[in-house]
């Protein structure tokens, strides 16, 4: 393999020259990204090694902090099908580990393959077994579990999971935007910093994903507090309405940025019953309340409405709520995502409360959804109703500033 640095377009690249068409220079770019060129000049290039290292088997070590892999495939564990174009979830949990020899630097490795499905795949019951399995590895004596998941659906799971399980060290949750055979996939970084937030001074469920476009850090996001808000940018993920908790970089440093749960803090606990009739609802004008008596009339009991601004539907609302919020809970989050519900404000808001809804602080709606499916799952409707506003995993935030109330 050559490096090479060469002159296109008016400026300066350099990078690792890849195989390519004979009258195309293809690059790999130190930020990790692909770069093509048909008119360049070659200023400078070099001869690199190129190791490649396929385990047959993971050693342990002795000096090294044991992680158990749970794939539960995504397009971190995905191939392209060059047939199709398509990308389809292929690889193991070993191959994963096995393409990125970096990791056995960092822990003895102990992988399992779980799930082989894309995250739209994902389903309530699959939570549950997958809170089962990582409770049984902390259990085992694991010193951090890495779940990879597909991002899709990545802050549903982690919501889940941080619900279900009390965990005394690090449950990380790790996916990738570009498949994990693609020059510019962003897997190999993300799996490299989950493993070192597997090893920290953690106790908690978080996501770890890239901090920012290039191969730079990695962001860890608490588990109930972060969101995919890009559909393919490799920092598509963010935290809401609370700060990451640390930016892990590939060395293996970690800068804590937000009070967290530390590790062996908490008891290991495992609460794995889940609701599964629970509707999120997405509020938008000429919206009627007949979509709350369509569940409702199917046994549903709990509801998520992604309101307007402070967490406001119509007016034409009131009655249909009022009767359905007594044997209901009925939760309003905001569509804005940043921000707090305050439904006093207005007098929408305050005909909704008496009606008996309930503010959902500064929930995500996603968040909100999974903690009312595992309150009503493990409480009646009464606790669930006062239990929606503890704040139980650090998936609400109790600072409320000034800018949170500002309209």
């Amino acid at each position: 393999m050559k490096r090479v640095k060469i002159k296109a377009k008016g400026r300066v690249f350099e990078g690792v020259a890849l195989p390519s068409d004979d009258n195309k220079l293809v690059l790999k770019l130190d930020s990790g990204y692909n770069a093509g060129f048909y008119d360049y000049e070659i200023l400078e290039e070099k001869e690199v090694e190129m190791h490649e290292f396929v385990p047959q088997r993971f050693e342990s070590r002795e000096n090294l902090g044991t992680i158990k892999v749970i794939s539960t495939g995504g397009t971190i564990a995905s191939k392209v099908d060059y047939k199709t174009g398509a990308v389809t979830s292929q690889f193991s949990a070993e191959e994963i580990v096995a393409d990125i020899p970096e990791l056995l630097e960092i822990a003895n490795i102990d992988a399992e393959l779980l799930y082989n499905i894309l995250s739209e795949n994902m389903k309530p019951d699959y939570w549950v077994k997958l809170a089962r399995r990582v409770h049984e590895a902390v259990r085992d004596g694991y010193d951090g579990v890495v779940v990879t998941h597909g991002t899709d659906t990545m802050h549903y799971s982690a919501s889940a999971l941080a619900f279900m399980l009390r965990t005394p060290v690090p449950v990380v949750f790790v996916g990738a935007q570009r498949s994990s055979d693609r020059p510019s996939s962003d897997a190999a970084m993300n799996m490299i910093c989950s493993a070192h937030t597997a090893l920290s001074d953690l106790g908690e469920v978080t996501i770890v994903m890239h901090g920012t476009t290039a191969d730079e850090f990695c962001y860890i996001h608490r588990g109930v507090k972060a969101r995919k808000n890009h559909t393919s940018r490799r920092d598509a993920f963010e935290s809401v309405n609370y700060s990451p908790l640390g930016k892990v970089f590939p060395d293996g440093r970690i800068d804590w940025i937000a009070e967290r749960f530390r590790r062996n803090e908490r008891e290991l606990e495992l609460y794995d019953k889940f609701e599964e009739k629970v509707a999120l609802i997405k509020y938008y004008p000429g919206l009627g309340p007949e979509i709350l008596e369509f569940f409702h009339d199917r046994g549903y009991r709990g509801f998520v409405i992604e309101g307007t601004g402070l967490g406001h539907v119509s007016t034409d609302w009131v009655e249909t709520v009022k009767r359905i919020a007594e044997d209901s809970v009925i939760v309003m989050t905001s569509q804005c995502l940043w921000g707090r519900v305050c439904d006093r404000v207005y007098d929408t808001g305050r005909y909704l409360l008496r009606a008996g809804v309930i503010e959902g602080e500064d929930m995500l709606p996603e968040t909100a959804l999974i903690k009312l499916m595992w309150l009503l799952g493990n409480f009646d409707v009464e606790d669930a109703k006062m239990l929606v506003k503890e704040n139980i995993v650090g998936e609400i935030n109790p600072m409320l500033g000034y800018e949170d109330l500002t309209i």
